[in-house]
């Protein structure tokens, strides 16, 4: 299916941006482990519209129901389901959408993939409204994966043109994944984040909209996971990033800055620390051969200007056959890149447990978490 991922953790994800509710089934969760409910609420504020003039004044509060696979508080091993119901819809603002679609939209590719029969409002399920109850699977793989000390760290990399500093890919500190963690718009350098926001209100005064690059770590990462050829480590974040509406670019380590480097320089010496085999540098993100080394795994991700904006644009009506213009109405973010950060460590959590469940098995991973008492 389409709207599915993983292997032995297979994530779904359901609904419309303006349809009754959005939800995701999590199939393949190992039993007993127990659902933090703040965090999950903790997470989902990350992601929730609504919150700055930097965003959408869409006010979801994005609560959510869990519907099965959760019992005594805690899995059961059977699927997670969970939903989110939708609220505050302006669906009367997306009629003329039926018939004009959207530059830089799914509008037209929906129309065309679904005979007509897609529903228009909202981007239906092509929305970033889509990213909420991925967001909430991630939560889940989170909590899981803090039980092995692995951390998700993300940070605003660049807003169009204005670029913070670049993560240690060599090392982290939990002060600053706490910090980043509890920002609404997290970045290491706050000077160049105060740029990044005049960036943003500037585009949104002229109706306009940017766009920018989240970089993230993952640290603590057992050396070993992931498979050649076609289920490299790469290839499997890639495949779950790409699913982030709006996504148009991923790389690893160093990705195309790799290029400038002759091969002494771009390769990562194998040094002794301890007993621990690690490397000097880490150019390669911490994957070679699409399987991790040890070292903090590094990637960023390239999101586009927020394709919904107020400036007139050619389009073409489908039923007239004839060229027209449309001018975007709604609320809209004029730049998506700080309410994407979450969706993006979700989207990872998700891979990363996939992998881990992949080597050690269900009952293997589950084997820290506490029997259920009856």
């Amino acid at each position: 299916m389409s709207s599915s991922l993983g292997n032995k953790l297979k994530v779904s994800i359901f609904g419309e941006s303006h349809g009754k509710a959005i939800g995701v089934v999590l199939d393949g969760l190992p039993p007993g482990i127990e659902i933090d409910m703040d965090f999950i609420k903790e997470e989902m504020a990350r992601r929730r519209p609504g919150k700055s003039i930097l965003s959408t004044s869409r006010n979801e509060e994005d609560n959510f129901e869990i519907l099965s696979g959760y019992f005594q508080g805690k899995t059961t091993g059977t699927p997670l389901c969970a939903i989110i119901f939708n609220q505050d819809c302006r669906s009367q603002d997306y009629n003329q959408l039926k018939n004009l679609p959207r530059p830089g939209h799914a509008d037209y590719t929906g129309f065309i993939k679904y005979n007509n029969f897609n529903d228009y409002r909202g981007g239906g399920h092509f929305s970033g409204r889509l990213t909420a109850p991925l967001v909430f699977a991630g939560a889940v793989a989170k909590h899981v994966l803090k039980h092995r000390n692995i951390t998700i760290a993300s940070h605003i990399k660049s807003i169009q043109d204005v670029c913070d500093e670049s993560f240690d890919s060599i090392d982290i500190d939990e002060a600053t994944v706490s910090r980043l963690r509890k920002s609404d718009f997290p970045v290491l350098d706050e000077s160049a984040g105060q740029k990044m926001k005049e960036q943003i209100l500037a585009a949104k005064k002229e109706k306009d909209s940017v766009g920018g690059i989240i970089e993230t770590i993952i640290t603590n990462l057992q050396p070993g996971l992931g498979f050649p050829i076609f289920d490299g480590v790469e290839s499997r974040l890639a495949h779950a990033l790409f699913s982030i509406p709006a996504v148009k670019g991923v790389e690893f380590g160093a990705g195309f800055n790799i290029t400038k480097l002759r091969g002494s320089q771009a390769n990562d010496e194998f040094i002794l620390e301890g007993n621990k085999i690690v490397t000097s540098t880490n150019h390669n993100g911490g994957i070679l051969g699409g399987i991790t080394t040890g070292m903090p795994l590094v990637f960023r991700v390239a999101i586009k200007p927020t394709p919904s904006i107020g400036i007139s644009q050619k389009t073409v009506d489908l039923q007239k056959k004839q060229d027209t213009t449309i001018t975007v109405k709604g609320r809209h973010d004029p730049c998506i890149v700080p309410r994407a950060i979450p969706a993006v460590e979700a989207a990872s959590a998700v891979v990363v447990l996939d992998l881990l469940l992949e080597r050690e098995g269900e009952y293997g991973l589950s084997k820290e978490f506490k029997n259920g008492d009856r």
